[in-house]
C-alpha cells in the first residue's frame, strides 16, 4: 500500500500556495486531519468560479473533479451544496481560496497529491 499525504498537510500546502500567490485562504469546514475528504471553492476577486473536490479514482489515485455544477455563481445554491456535502460527510474539508488565476492554480493542483 502506498503512503498518503494527511488531508490536514494537503489543506495547509493548497492554503500555503494561494498566500504566497497573493490570494486569501480560508478554511470553512475543518475535518479529518488524516482522511478526511476535501472540497475546494476557488474564486477570483470574491466571485465564486469553481469548486472542486478531492476524488480517489478506481486506480487509487487522487484527482480534483468538479462538482459545483450550477451552484457555482449562486450564492444561494452554493451554500446548500455545501450543507449538503456537510450533512453527507462530517468530516469533510471546505476551503476557499480567492486567487489571482483559479484556472492556472487549478491546474497545478494535482501537483501535491
Amino acid at each position: 500500500m502506498e503512503a498518503r499525504l494527511a488531508t490536514s498537510v494537503l489543506v495547509t500546502a493548497l492554503m500555503r500556495r494561494a498566500e504566497s500567490e497573493g490570494g486569501f485562504a480560508a478554511i470553512l469546514s475543518k475535518g479529518d486531519s488524516t482522511a478526511g475528504a476535501v472540497i475546494v471553492i476557488l474564486a477570483e476577486k470574491g466571485r465564486k468560479a469553481r469548486i472542486l473536490e478531492r476524488i480517489l479514482t478506481p486506480e487509487g489515485h487522487y484527482s480534483w473533479q468538479d462538482v459545483g455544477g450550477q451552484a457555482v455563481g449562486n450564492e444561494e445554491e452554493t451554500e446548500k451544496f455545501l450543507a449538503r456535502r456537510r450533512k453527507f460527510d462530517p468530516d469533510i474539508w471546505i476551503l476557499e481560496l480567492d486567487i489571482a488565476s483559479q484556472e492556472r492554480f487549478a491546474d497545478g493542483m494535482n501537483a501535491f497529491d
